[in-house]
């Protein structure tokens, strides 16, 4: 019996498939039974060139792609949980501190990804999010989160999210506003970019760090945002300015009240007594604000949508 071609071209793929299936499982075995030393198991990147990911990859780069991506995200995942679970006080635990190279793999296998998939979206987006959140949420590298971004707009140029996303990064982890407004200005000028890019550019120059330019920012990155996990970032990132704006309030109540007693409260049920609050007040988290025994109100540490980002004074632009 003589097979056609297309019939044992489809019986490559398939055995090529399944060799794929059987070795990542194979190998998962390998690691729940005999898991190596962390160090040992966050070192053994073994492939980091691109070129020699893709020749090894050939026709099935882009299911490389994703075993990658995978690995990236889990990467980013474990660490990241391994490290926020840490107790936090007032200053970083001496170990926190002393492990400055925990995410060292995340770049090298977003590089990777990217590389075998140069028009993999969500690697590039996702990818910048996860680089650019500060230690011990992620590396603290929002250079890294630019240069990944900026390997997308390479290959593709007509991607005005990407250059969006550069501007997103130094607005809210480099607080560079100048540079934020120039990404949101070159971003606008892509075809296909919405009206309100512009808009959103000179509103930068001319607001810096206040809130409303922030609002302005994450509304544009939720209306533009592809995938789930990004608008929900977004909108996370809405509730925490809103949570900044409520302290600001709640602040000025308890000032007032530590002036006319001439102590601050011990308690939120001190001021409810007082008339100045009238319940226990809860942040956009439905979490209680937390008041501290010098007056200060603070975000809880329970709440979801702790920690809350740190406010740059505010720039004004020269007239």
């Amino acid at each position: 019996m003589t097979v056609r071609p297309l019939a044992g071209t489809a019986g490559i793929v398939a055995f090529a498939v399944l060799l794929l299936a059987g070795a990542a499982e194979l190998q998962a075995l390998r690691e729940r039974r005999y898991p190596l030393p962390t160090d040992e198991a966050e070192g053994s990147l073994y492939v980091q060139s691109g070129t020699v990911a893709r020749r090894l990859a050939g026709a099935y780069s882009s299911v490389a792609a994703d075993l990658y991506w995978i690995r990236a995200i889990q990467h980013y995942g474990a660490t990241k949980l391994r490290l926020t679970a840490m107790p936090v006080g007032p200053e970083p635990p001496p170990l926190i501190a002393a492990l400055p190279d925990e995410y060292r793999l995340l770049y090298p296998l977003l590089d990777l990804t990217t590389a075998l998939d140069p028009r993999f979206n969500i690697a590039y987006r996702f990818g910048a999010v996860f680089l650019a959140e500060p230690y011990p949420a992620g590396p603290g590298r929002p250079d890294l989160a630019i240069a990944l971004l900026e390997k997308g707009l390479r290959e593709r140029p007509d991607k005005w999210e990407y250059m969006q996303d550069i501007g997103f990064v130094h607005y809210w982890y480099d607080h560079d506003y100048q540079a934020a407004a120039e990404a949101f200005r070159k971003s606008s000028e892509i075809p296909g970019a919405p009206w309100w890019m512009k808009s959103l550019a000179a509103t930068t120059v001319a607001l810096g760090g206040d809130r409303q330019s922030s609002r302005l920012m994450w509304t544009a990155i939720l209306q533009s945002a592809e995938v789930g996990w990004l608008r929900q970032d977004a909108e996370r990132r809405l509730l925490q300015l809103r949570a900044l704006d409520d302290i600001d309030a709640l602040q000025g109540g308890v000032d007032d009240y530590t002036r006319r007693v001439g102590q601050p409260p011990p308690d939120w049920a001190t001021l409810v007594r007082a008339g100045a609050v009238r319940g226990v007040p809860l942040d956009p988290g439905r979490t209680p604000y937390e008041l501290g025994t010098d007056g200060r109100i603070h975000l809880s540490p329970s709440s979801p949508l702790y920690p809350l980002p740190a406010e740059p004074a505010r720039q004004i632009a020269p007239s």
